[in-house]
């Protein structure tokens, strides 16, 4: 899906109209939105390191830290970043970047703190980062295995605006998944409705076949259970992620 930018055309749109349309319908229209190349979250990544390592931190760079947040960087992951950068780059490079990533991601506590926060409302752990499947995922995930015998089930916490791939669970008979909310607050999607927002306690029933996404609120940490239902030669289906403009929209 083509990124919809029209910056270039409202800042220069007379006085370099070629330039505009090269910006908005190249740039983003078609090179961005190359998705099944590169994700949304790793092009913003490479762009930050590559703007930041020629010292470019005006307005643009402001605009696209703030794309890197909502493409899935954390607060810890652009910190960590703009401190490896500052080795090749050059110190004074990295502070005027800290500045700047600092008032984007203001809005957050301290990672840690919210981790140990939200970890503390619930009974289960949040375990470890969700690293196998972290392809499927925007932002960080974590995993802890609560039952391996009888029925699988897995306790999978999102970090805030962290959400999965669309995705469908097969089975030929039997299969598909439960998720119990126990902690924070999220969604859940099925392919052509609306997202249905979910709290502790919380129960979504999904049906083998159904293609669906579940993840955390932009502003909140969020866990739910997620239970395996036993069939018959049952797999995963991993599709495309959410569209970021979809996301966004979401309250």
């Amino acid at each position: 899906m083509a990124i919809k930018q029209t910056a270039g055309r409202n800042t220069l749109g007379e006085f370099a109209p070629k330039f505009a349309e090269l910006n908005d319908d190249v740039l983003f229209g078609q090179v961005w939105s190359r998705e099944d190349k590169l994700s949304l979250r790793d092009r913003s990544l490479i762009t930050v390191a590559a703007l930041l390592s020629q010292g470019l931190t005006d307005t643009s760079f402001g605009h696209h830290l703030e794309m890197a947040k909502a493409n899935g960087i954390t607060r810890n992951e652009i910190a960590e970043i703009i401190t490896h950068i500052a080795f090749y780059a050059g110190w004074p490079k990295a502070w005027a970047a800290f500045r700047m990533a600092k008032d984007i991601w203001a809005d957050r506590l301290a990672d840690g703190d919210e981790r140990t926060a939200h970890e503390n409302s619930m009974i289960f752990p949040i375990g470890q980062k969700n690293d196998a499947f972290a392809q499927y995922f925007v932002g960080q995930s974590y995993l802890a295995p609560v039952s391996k015998e009888q029925v699988n089930i897995f306790n999978v916490t999102f970090e805030p605006g962290c959400r999965n791939n669309w995705h469908i669970h097969h089975a030929d008979q039997g299969g598909g998944q439960i998720l119990i909310c126990v902690a924070g607050r999220g969604f859940y999607q099925e392919w052509g409705k609306e997202p249905v927002c979910m709290t502790a306690g919380d129960i979504i029933n999904i049906p083998a076949g159904v293609k669906h996404w579940h993840g955390a609120a932009p502003d909140s940490w969020f866990s739910h259970l997620a239970v395996e239902v036993p069939g018959e030669n049952t797999c995963t289906e991993w599709c495309e992620p959410l569209r970021n403009e979809d996301y966004t929209k979401i309250q």
